[in-house]
């Protein structure tokens, strides 16, 4: 860190109460958002009070130092990006204050908009406007960019909800805004008087705008000044003014905001076209109808939805170009019904009739339809190739009527330029969302870029329309602003002089002297990368290496050995290069897993996406190579514990756990294994140690003076109970069993990849696998030459021992998979370490052939089940079980094949438990410095397990199991146990199982 940014560092954490950070490490973090857009600030200030905004702000001032408010960072347009103060309002700003009877909510910037709706729904309310990304993004963007939505009909804009809010000015002055009269004293009285004149002065031209859309951009002064009594002292809407002005003029702190009662009843139909023009028509004529909401989108959207989910590719007909989705809503559900029958008779009627429709008033089916919208427009980053959508222009809008002419002149716009685009549309007030194909790393189209922004602005102008209404302007259509006001344009610099005379309030975005173009400020890794080894440029190597090509600084940057296997196609480069930093990982909704960690302790080094970055800084050049070997870098990295959550639900599905697995591994390849990870890498010599005497491992695990030795010793959390250990591991009797012995050839025969905790602590897992599989005339081959997965060691960053125990398992079980096994697991970890990690660490056949052949247990009995070769003689199991999914499972089996499997066993009632993760993370759990997190995050599933009545508690993960029994006390067992016991091979766990409560 340079000697001005450590002086600024601390200063500021003398005057802030939060976080301060000018690091090159942290301020990467925020150098991009959701946007192709890339600007190192100069620091980051995460505040926990107003007063924090305030000294932040005049501290700045003093030092002519810029701010730039910052959400969620889901913004598209580059609007929370800039070189100088980020204020990061999403770590702890989030209060919620609902009032009693719900009409109105406080909410401070970093509140999020999902959350928000959560805490308004007893009432029987939410707030109004819905933009696609309200799981993530925060409120203070949500007034800060006016945010609409899909329901745009219903619910209008930010802007129209609004009743007041705090803004801190550019001086650090706090300011309560609502509606002021012009002769009103003090800040907001000369901020009033100035917009009223300001609005007098354009008067003309404000009402010469004619049809414009209503959700225009800029700053909005045509609807905020009311004309006193013989025009004397207006009164001005401040806090309605501010609301679109996108950190420009003030920093919102917090607002009052009006809510609205949710529907009764909601209606929704699906309406399928053959051609994206007569979809937009027909659009255009259903608005007569009395909808709330009406989203179309192309065909390309479409596809997007069927490859993503396979119900979709049932309900979606391939030959759609377009589909339109239309709600409608009512307190009668018989006069719903009517008017949807209504709807979709008149859409599927006339010249743009659509083909076919589809119409539901059920809650299910309709949250499954609005998924074509919520979910599959994140996804459009899915695409593969060179090429995607690219978010330049993305923010247009039309008057509605004159929006399918727009469409197919666009559409020939594109066509001229040899380009093709996604087309999503909210059609009751003309919103169009355009991502044209472009592949950022060549120099041409980084140009076209810039050609098609302007060609297409033109095409939205001749319509009589405007860009950037609803996702704000930022870097990416601030520059198009001054052709589109004209001569309104000084309007806008009178604005921004008399509330940011200095432009240190997000300079660039909305106004400015000099605003850049849109193929400036580009993400470094979208620029050319070079793979090499030895200085010879390679697509793929042993060990290679990156270079990455620094452009603008006419220099190769260090090299960065890489010790991941990354095959071609998904190098390392293109791998950190897709993350798109939308920011779907910082979720918090109940339906979603990811990220545990990050809902635990939510900033942004703790999300997903912050790894991408991290990497993407190395190997663009932003970063030094040896940042990765600082404390700084390991306390990032270490902040994922390798669930897999993020690559499962990931929009771009970027393999996150990968890169996470990349920058621990170069940790420990400079400074070596910390004690407490060291141990856990090894912990299966540790069990073996101690089952030779299990009665004396076992009391000293259960003693507290030797648990708190091992608490200072190895970092090992002296509240956590240990499993105890057994004297005959699962080993030792398959041994004893003649398991251990090769089948002769012909016949179902499957391997059994033993797992530590299956092997050394409970070894009845084991042994109702075998007693299942000789139930079903199945063989059984435990080979003792077998080690264990080493996930702990792959988590840890330890990955060159990771690779020893890697190829010695692969080359067994790639030996006993040709001679007919196939390879099973009980342990969700061991099967993932088979499926996805081996082949990461190893570039060799076998790695994917022992991936392609193996399975977990559950799943490969239901396989058996589906073939109609699995024996169904269950005797009757009168028990209520509560069901955890795991983490690891989850990615591997997304069908619960657990519970489906279970339910099979007649008596058995299955209650799956869907809150999220246990937190116990395998040995991350374990560990004293993660004791506390592990807990926070497992806190939803351990009340919904203590408050279910049920006999007892499954899960197939060793590590959720003791997370389930330390904090809810539940007893909790494999499903196998379950099943050997209703084949009655096991009688020994029965009483595990206590009658129903």
């Amino acid at each position: 860190m340079d000697i001005d940014r450590q002086r600024v560092q601390d200063d500021l954490r003398g005057i802030v109460g939060g976080d301060v950070f000018c690091d090159p490490l942290m301020t990467q973090l925020y150098a991009s958002d959701a946007s192709i857009y890339q600007i190192s600030p100069f620091g980051v200030v995460r505040p926990r009070t107003v007063a924090d905004v305030m000294a932040t702000a005049h501290y700045a001032a003093e030092h002519e130092i810029s701010l730039h408010p910052r959400g969620a960072g889901s913004g598209v347009a580059g609007e929370s990006l800039g070189g100088g103060l980020v204020i990061d309002f999403s770590r702890y700003m989030r209060r919620i204050s609902v009032s009693p009877d719900g009409t109105r909510v406080v909410v401070q910037s970093g509140a999020i908009l999902a959350e928000v709706n959560r805490a308004l729904r007893p009432q029987g309310r939410w707030f109004g406007p819905d933009p696609a990304t309200r799981s993530v993004t925060t409120m203070g963007s949500v007034l800060a960019t006016n945010a609409s939505g899909s329901h745009y009909l219903r619910s209008g804009s930010a802007r129209d909800t609004i009743e007041s809010m705090r803004v801190v000015t550019v001086q650090g002055e706090l300011l309560d805004l609502s509606v002021h009269s012009t002769d009103d004293a003090g800040t907001p009285g000369r901020l009033a008087l100035g917009i009223a004149e300001i609005q007098s002065q354009f008067k003309s031209l404000l009402e010469a705008s004619g049809e414009s859309p209503k959700s225009r951009g800029g700053y909005r002064i045509d609807d905020v000044v009311e004309t006193g009594r013989n025009n004397i002292h207006p009164r001005v809407d401040l806090a309605k003014f501010m609301v679109g002005t996108q950190g420009t003029l003030g920093i919102i702190v917090d607002a009052t905001v009006r809510t609205e009662a949710i529907a009764t009843h909601r209606g929704v139909a699906l309406c399928f076209y053959h051609r994206l023009d007569m979809a937009a028509r027909s659009a255009v004529a259903a608005l007569s109808h009395g909808l709330v909401a009406c989203d179309l989108m192309d065909r390309r959207l479409l596809q997007i939805a069927r490859d993503t989910d396979p119900r979709f590719a049932e309900l979606l007909p391939r030959e759609a170009e377009a589909m339109v989705l239309v709600e409608i809503q009512g307190e009668s559900l018989r006069d719903l019904h009517d008017r949807l029958a209504i709807i979709r008779e008149s859409m599927s009627t006339g010249h743009d009739a659509a083909f076919a429709s589809l119409g539901t008033v059920n809650q299910e089916e309709r949250d499954f339809y609005w998924q074509l919208s919520r979910r599959v427009i994140p996804r459009q980053y899915r695409f593969k190739g060179t090429e995607s959508p690219v978010p330049f222009i993305e923010d247009v809008s039309v008057p509605s009527q004159r929006l399918p002419d727009f469409v197919t002149a666009v559409q020939d716009t594109l066509k001229r330029n040899h380009a093709t685009a996604t087309f999503f549309s909210h059609v009751g007030h003309g919103q169009l969302h355009l991502r044209p194909f472009l592949d950022l790393s060549k120099a041409e189209d980084r140009k076209r870029l810039h050609s098609l922004s302007k060609q297409i602005a033109e095409v939205v102008w001749a319509h009589g329309g405007q860009v950037s209404v609803e996702h704000a302007a930022g870097l990416s259509r601030s520059y198009l602003l001054p052709n589109q006001f004209g001569d309104l344009w000084q309007a806008m610099g009178q604005v921004k002089r008399l509330f940011d005379p200095n432009h240190r309030l997000n300079p660039g975005k909305l106004f400015g002297a000099v605003l850049q173009k849109p193929n400036e400020n580009l993400r470094p890794a979208d620029q050319t990368i070079e793979i090499a080894v030895d200085n010879r440029v390679v697509v793929e190597a042993d060990q290679p290496h990156i270079v990455a090509a620094a452009e603008e600084q006419g220099r190769s940057v260090p090299q960065l050995q890489v010790l991941q296997n990354w095959p071609a196609g998904h190098m390392i480069t293109s791998v950190a290069r897709s993350c798109n930093g939308c920011g779907r990982c910082r979720t918090t909704s109940p339906g979603e897993r990811q990220c545990p960690v990050f809902r635990a302790t939510p900033r942004e080094e703790a999300s997903p996406r912050a790894k991408a970055n991290l990497l993407r800084g190395v190997i663009s050049g932003q970063l030094s190579v040896d940042d990765l070997a600082t404390e700084n870098a390991k306390e990032i990295a270490d902040l994922c514990f390798n669930c897999h959550q993020c690559r499962l639900e990931c929009p771009a599905s970027v393999d996150i756990p990968k890169i996470v697995g990349e920058l621990k591994a170069q940790y420990v390849a400079t400074n070596g294994l910390p004690v407490s990870d060291l141990l856990m890498g090894r912990i299966d010599t540790v069990a073996a140690m101690a089952s030779r005497i299990p009665w004396l491992s076992n009391m000293m695990m259960r003693g507290r003076f030797p648990r708190w030795i091992a608490e200072k010793l190895f970092g090992l959390s002296a509240a956590r109970e240990l499993p105890p250990v057994v004297r005959e591991t699962f080993l030792r009797h398959a041994h004893r069993r003649r398991w251990t012995k090769p089948l002769p050839q012909g016949g179902l025969k499957v391997l059994y990849f033993v797992d530590h905790y299956a092997n050394y602590h409970d070894p009845d897992i084991g042994r109702a696998l075998g007693e299942i599989l000789q139930q079903n005339g199945i063989g059984i081959y435990v080979p003792l030459a077998q080690l264990g997965s080493g996930m702990a060691r792959i988590t840890s960053g330890d990955l060159k021992g990771a690779r020893k125990i890697a190829r010695r398992n692969v080359r067994l079980l790639a030996d006993a998979v040709r001679q007919g096994y196939t390879v099973i697991a009980t342990e969700p970890a061991a099967v993932l370490c088979l499926k996805h990690e081996y082949p990461n660490l190893l570039d060799d056949e076998d790695a994917h052939l022992v991936a392609e052949h193996s399975h977990e247990a559950c799943q490969y009995l239901w396989s058996l089940h589906q073939g109609e070769r699995l024996s169904l003689e269950f005797q009757n199991v009168e028990a209520s079980v509560a069901y955890h999914q795991p983490c690891h499972l989850r990615v591997l089996d997304p069908h619960q094949i657990g519970p489906q499997l279970l339910r099979l066993v007649p008596g058995i009632e299955i209650q799956p438990i869907e809150a999220g993760c246990t937190g116990m993370a395998g040995t991350w759990g374990l560990q004293r410095k993660n004791y506390r997190n592990s807990l926070r995050i497992g806190w939803p599933l351990i009340s919904a397990m203590r408050s279910a009545r049920v006999s007892i508690a499954t899960t197939e993960c060793s590590a959720c199991k003791m997370q389930i029994e330390h904090g809810s006390g539940q007893s909790t067992i494999h499903p196998l146990k379950l099943l050997a016991y209703a084949y009655g091979r096991m009688p020994k766990i029965e009483e595990e199982i206590s009658p129903s409560p």
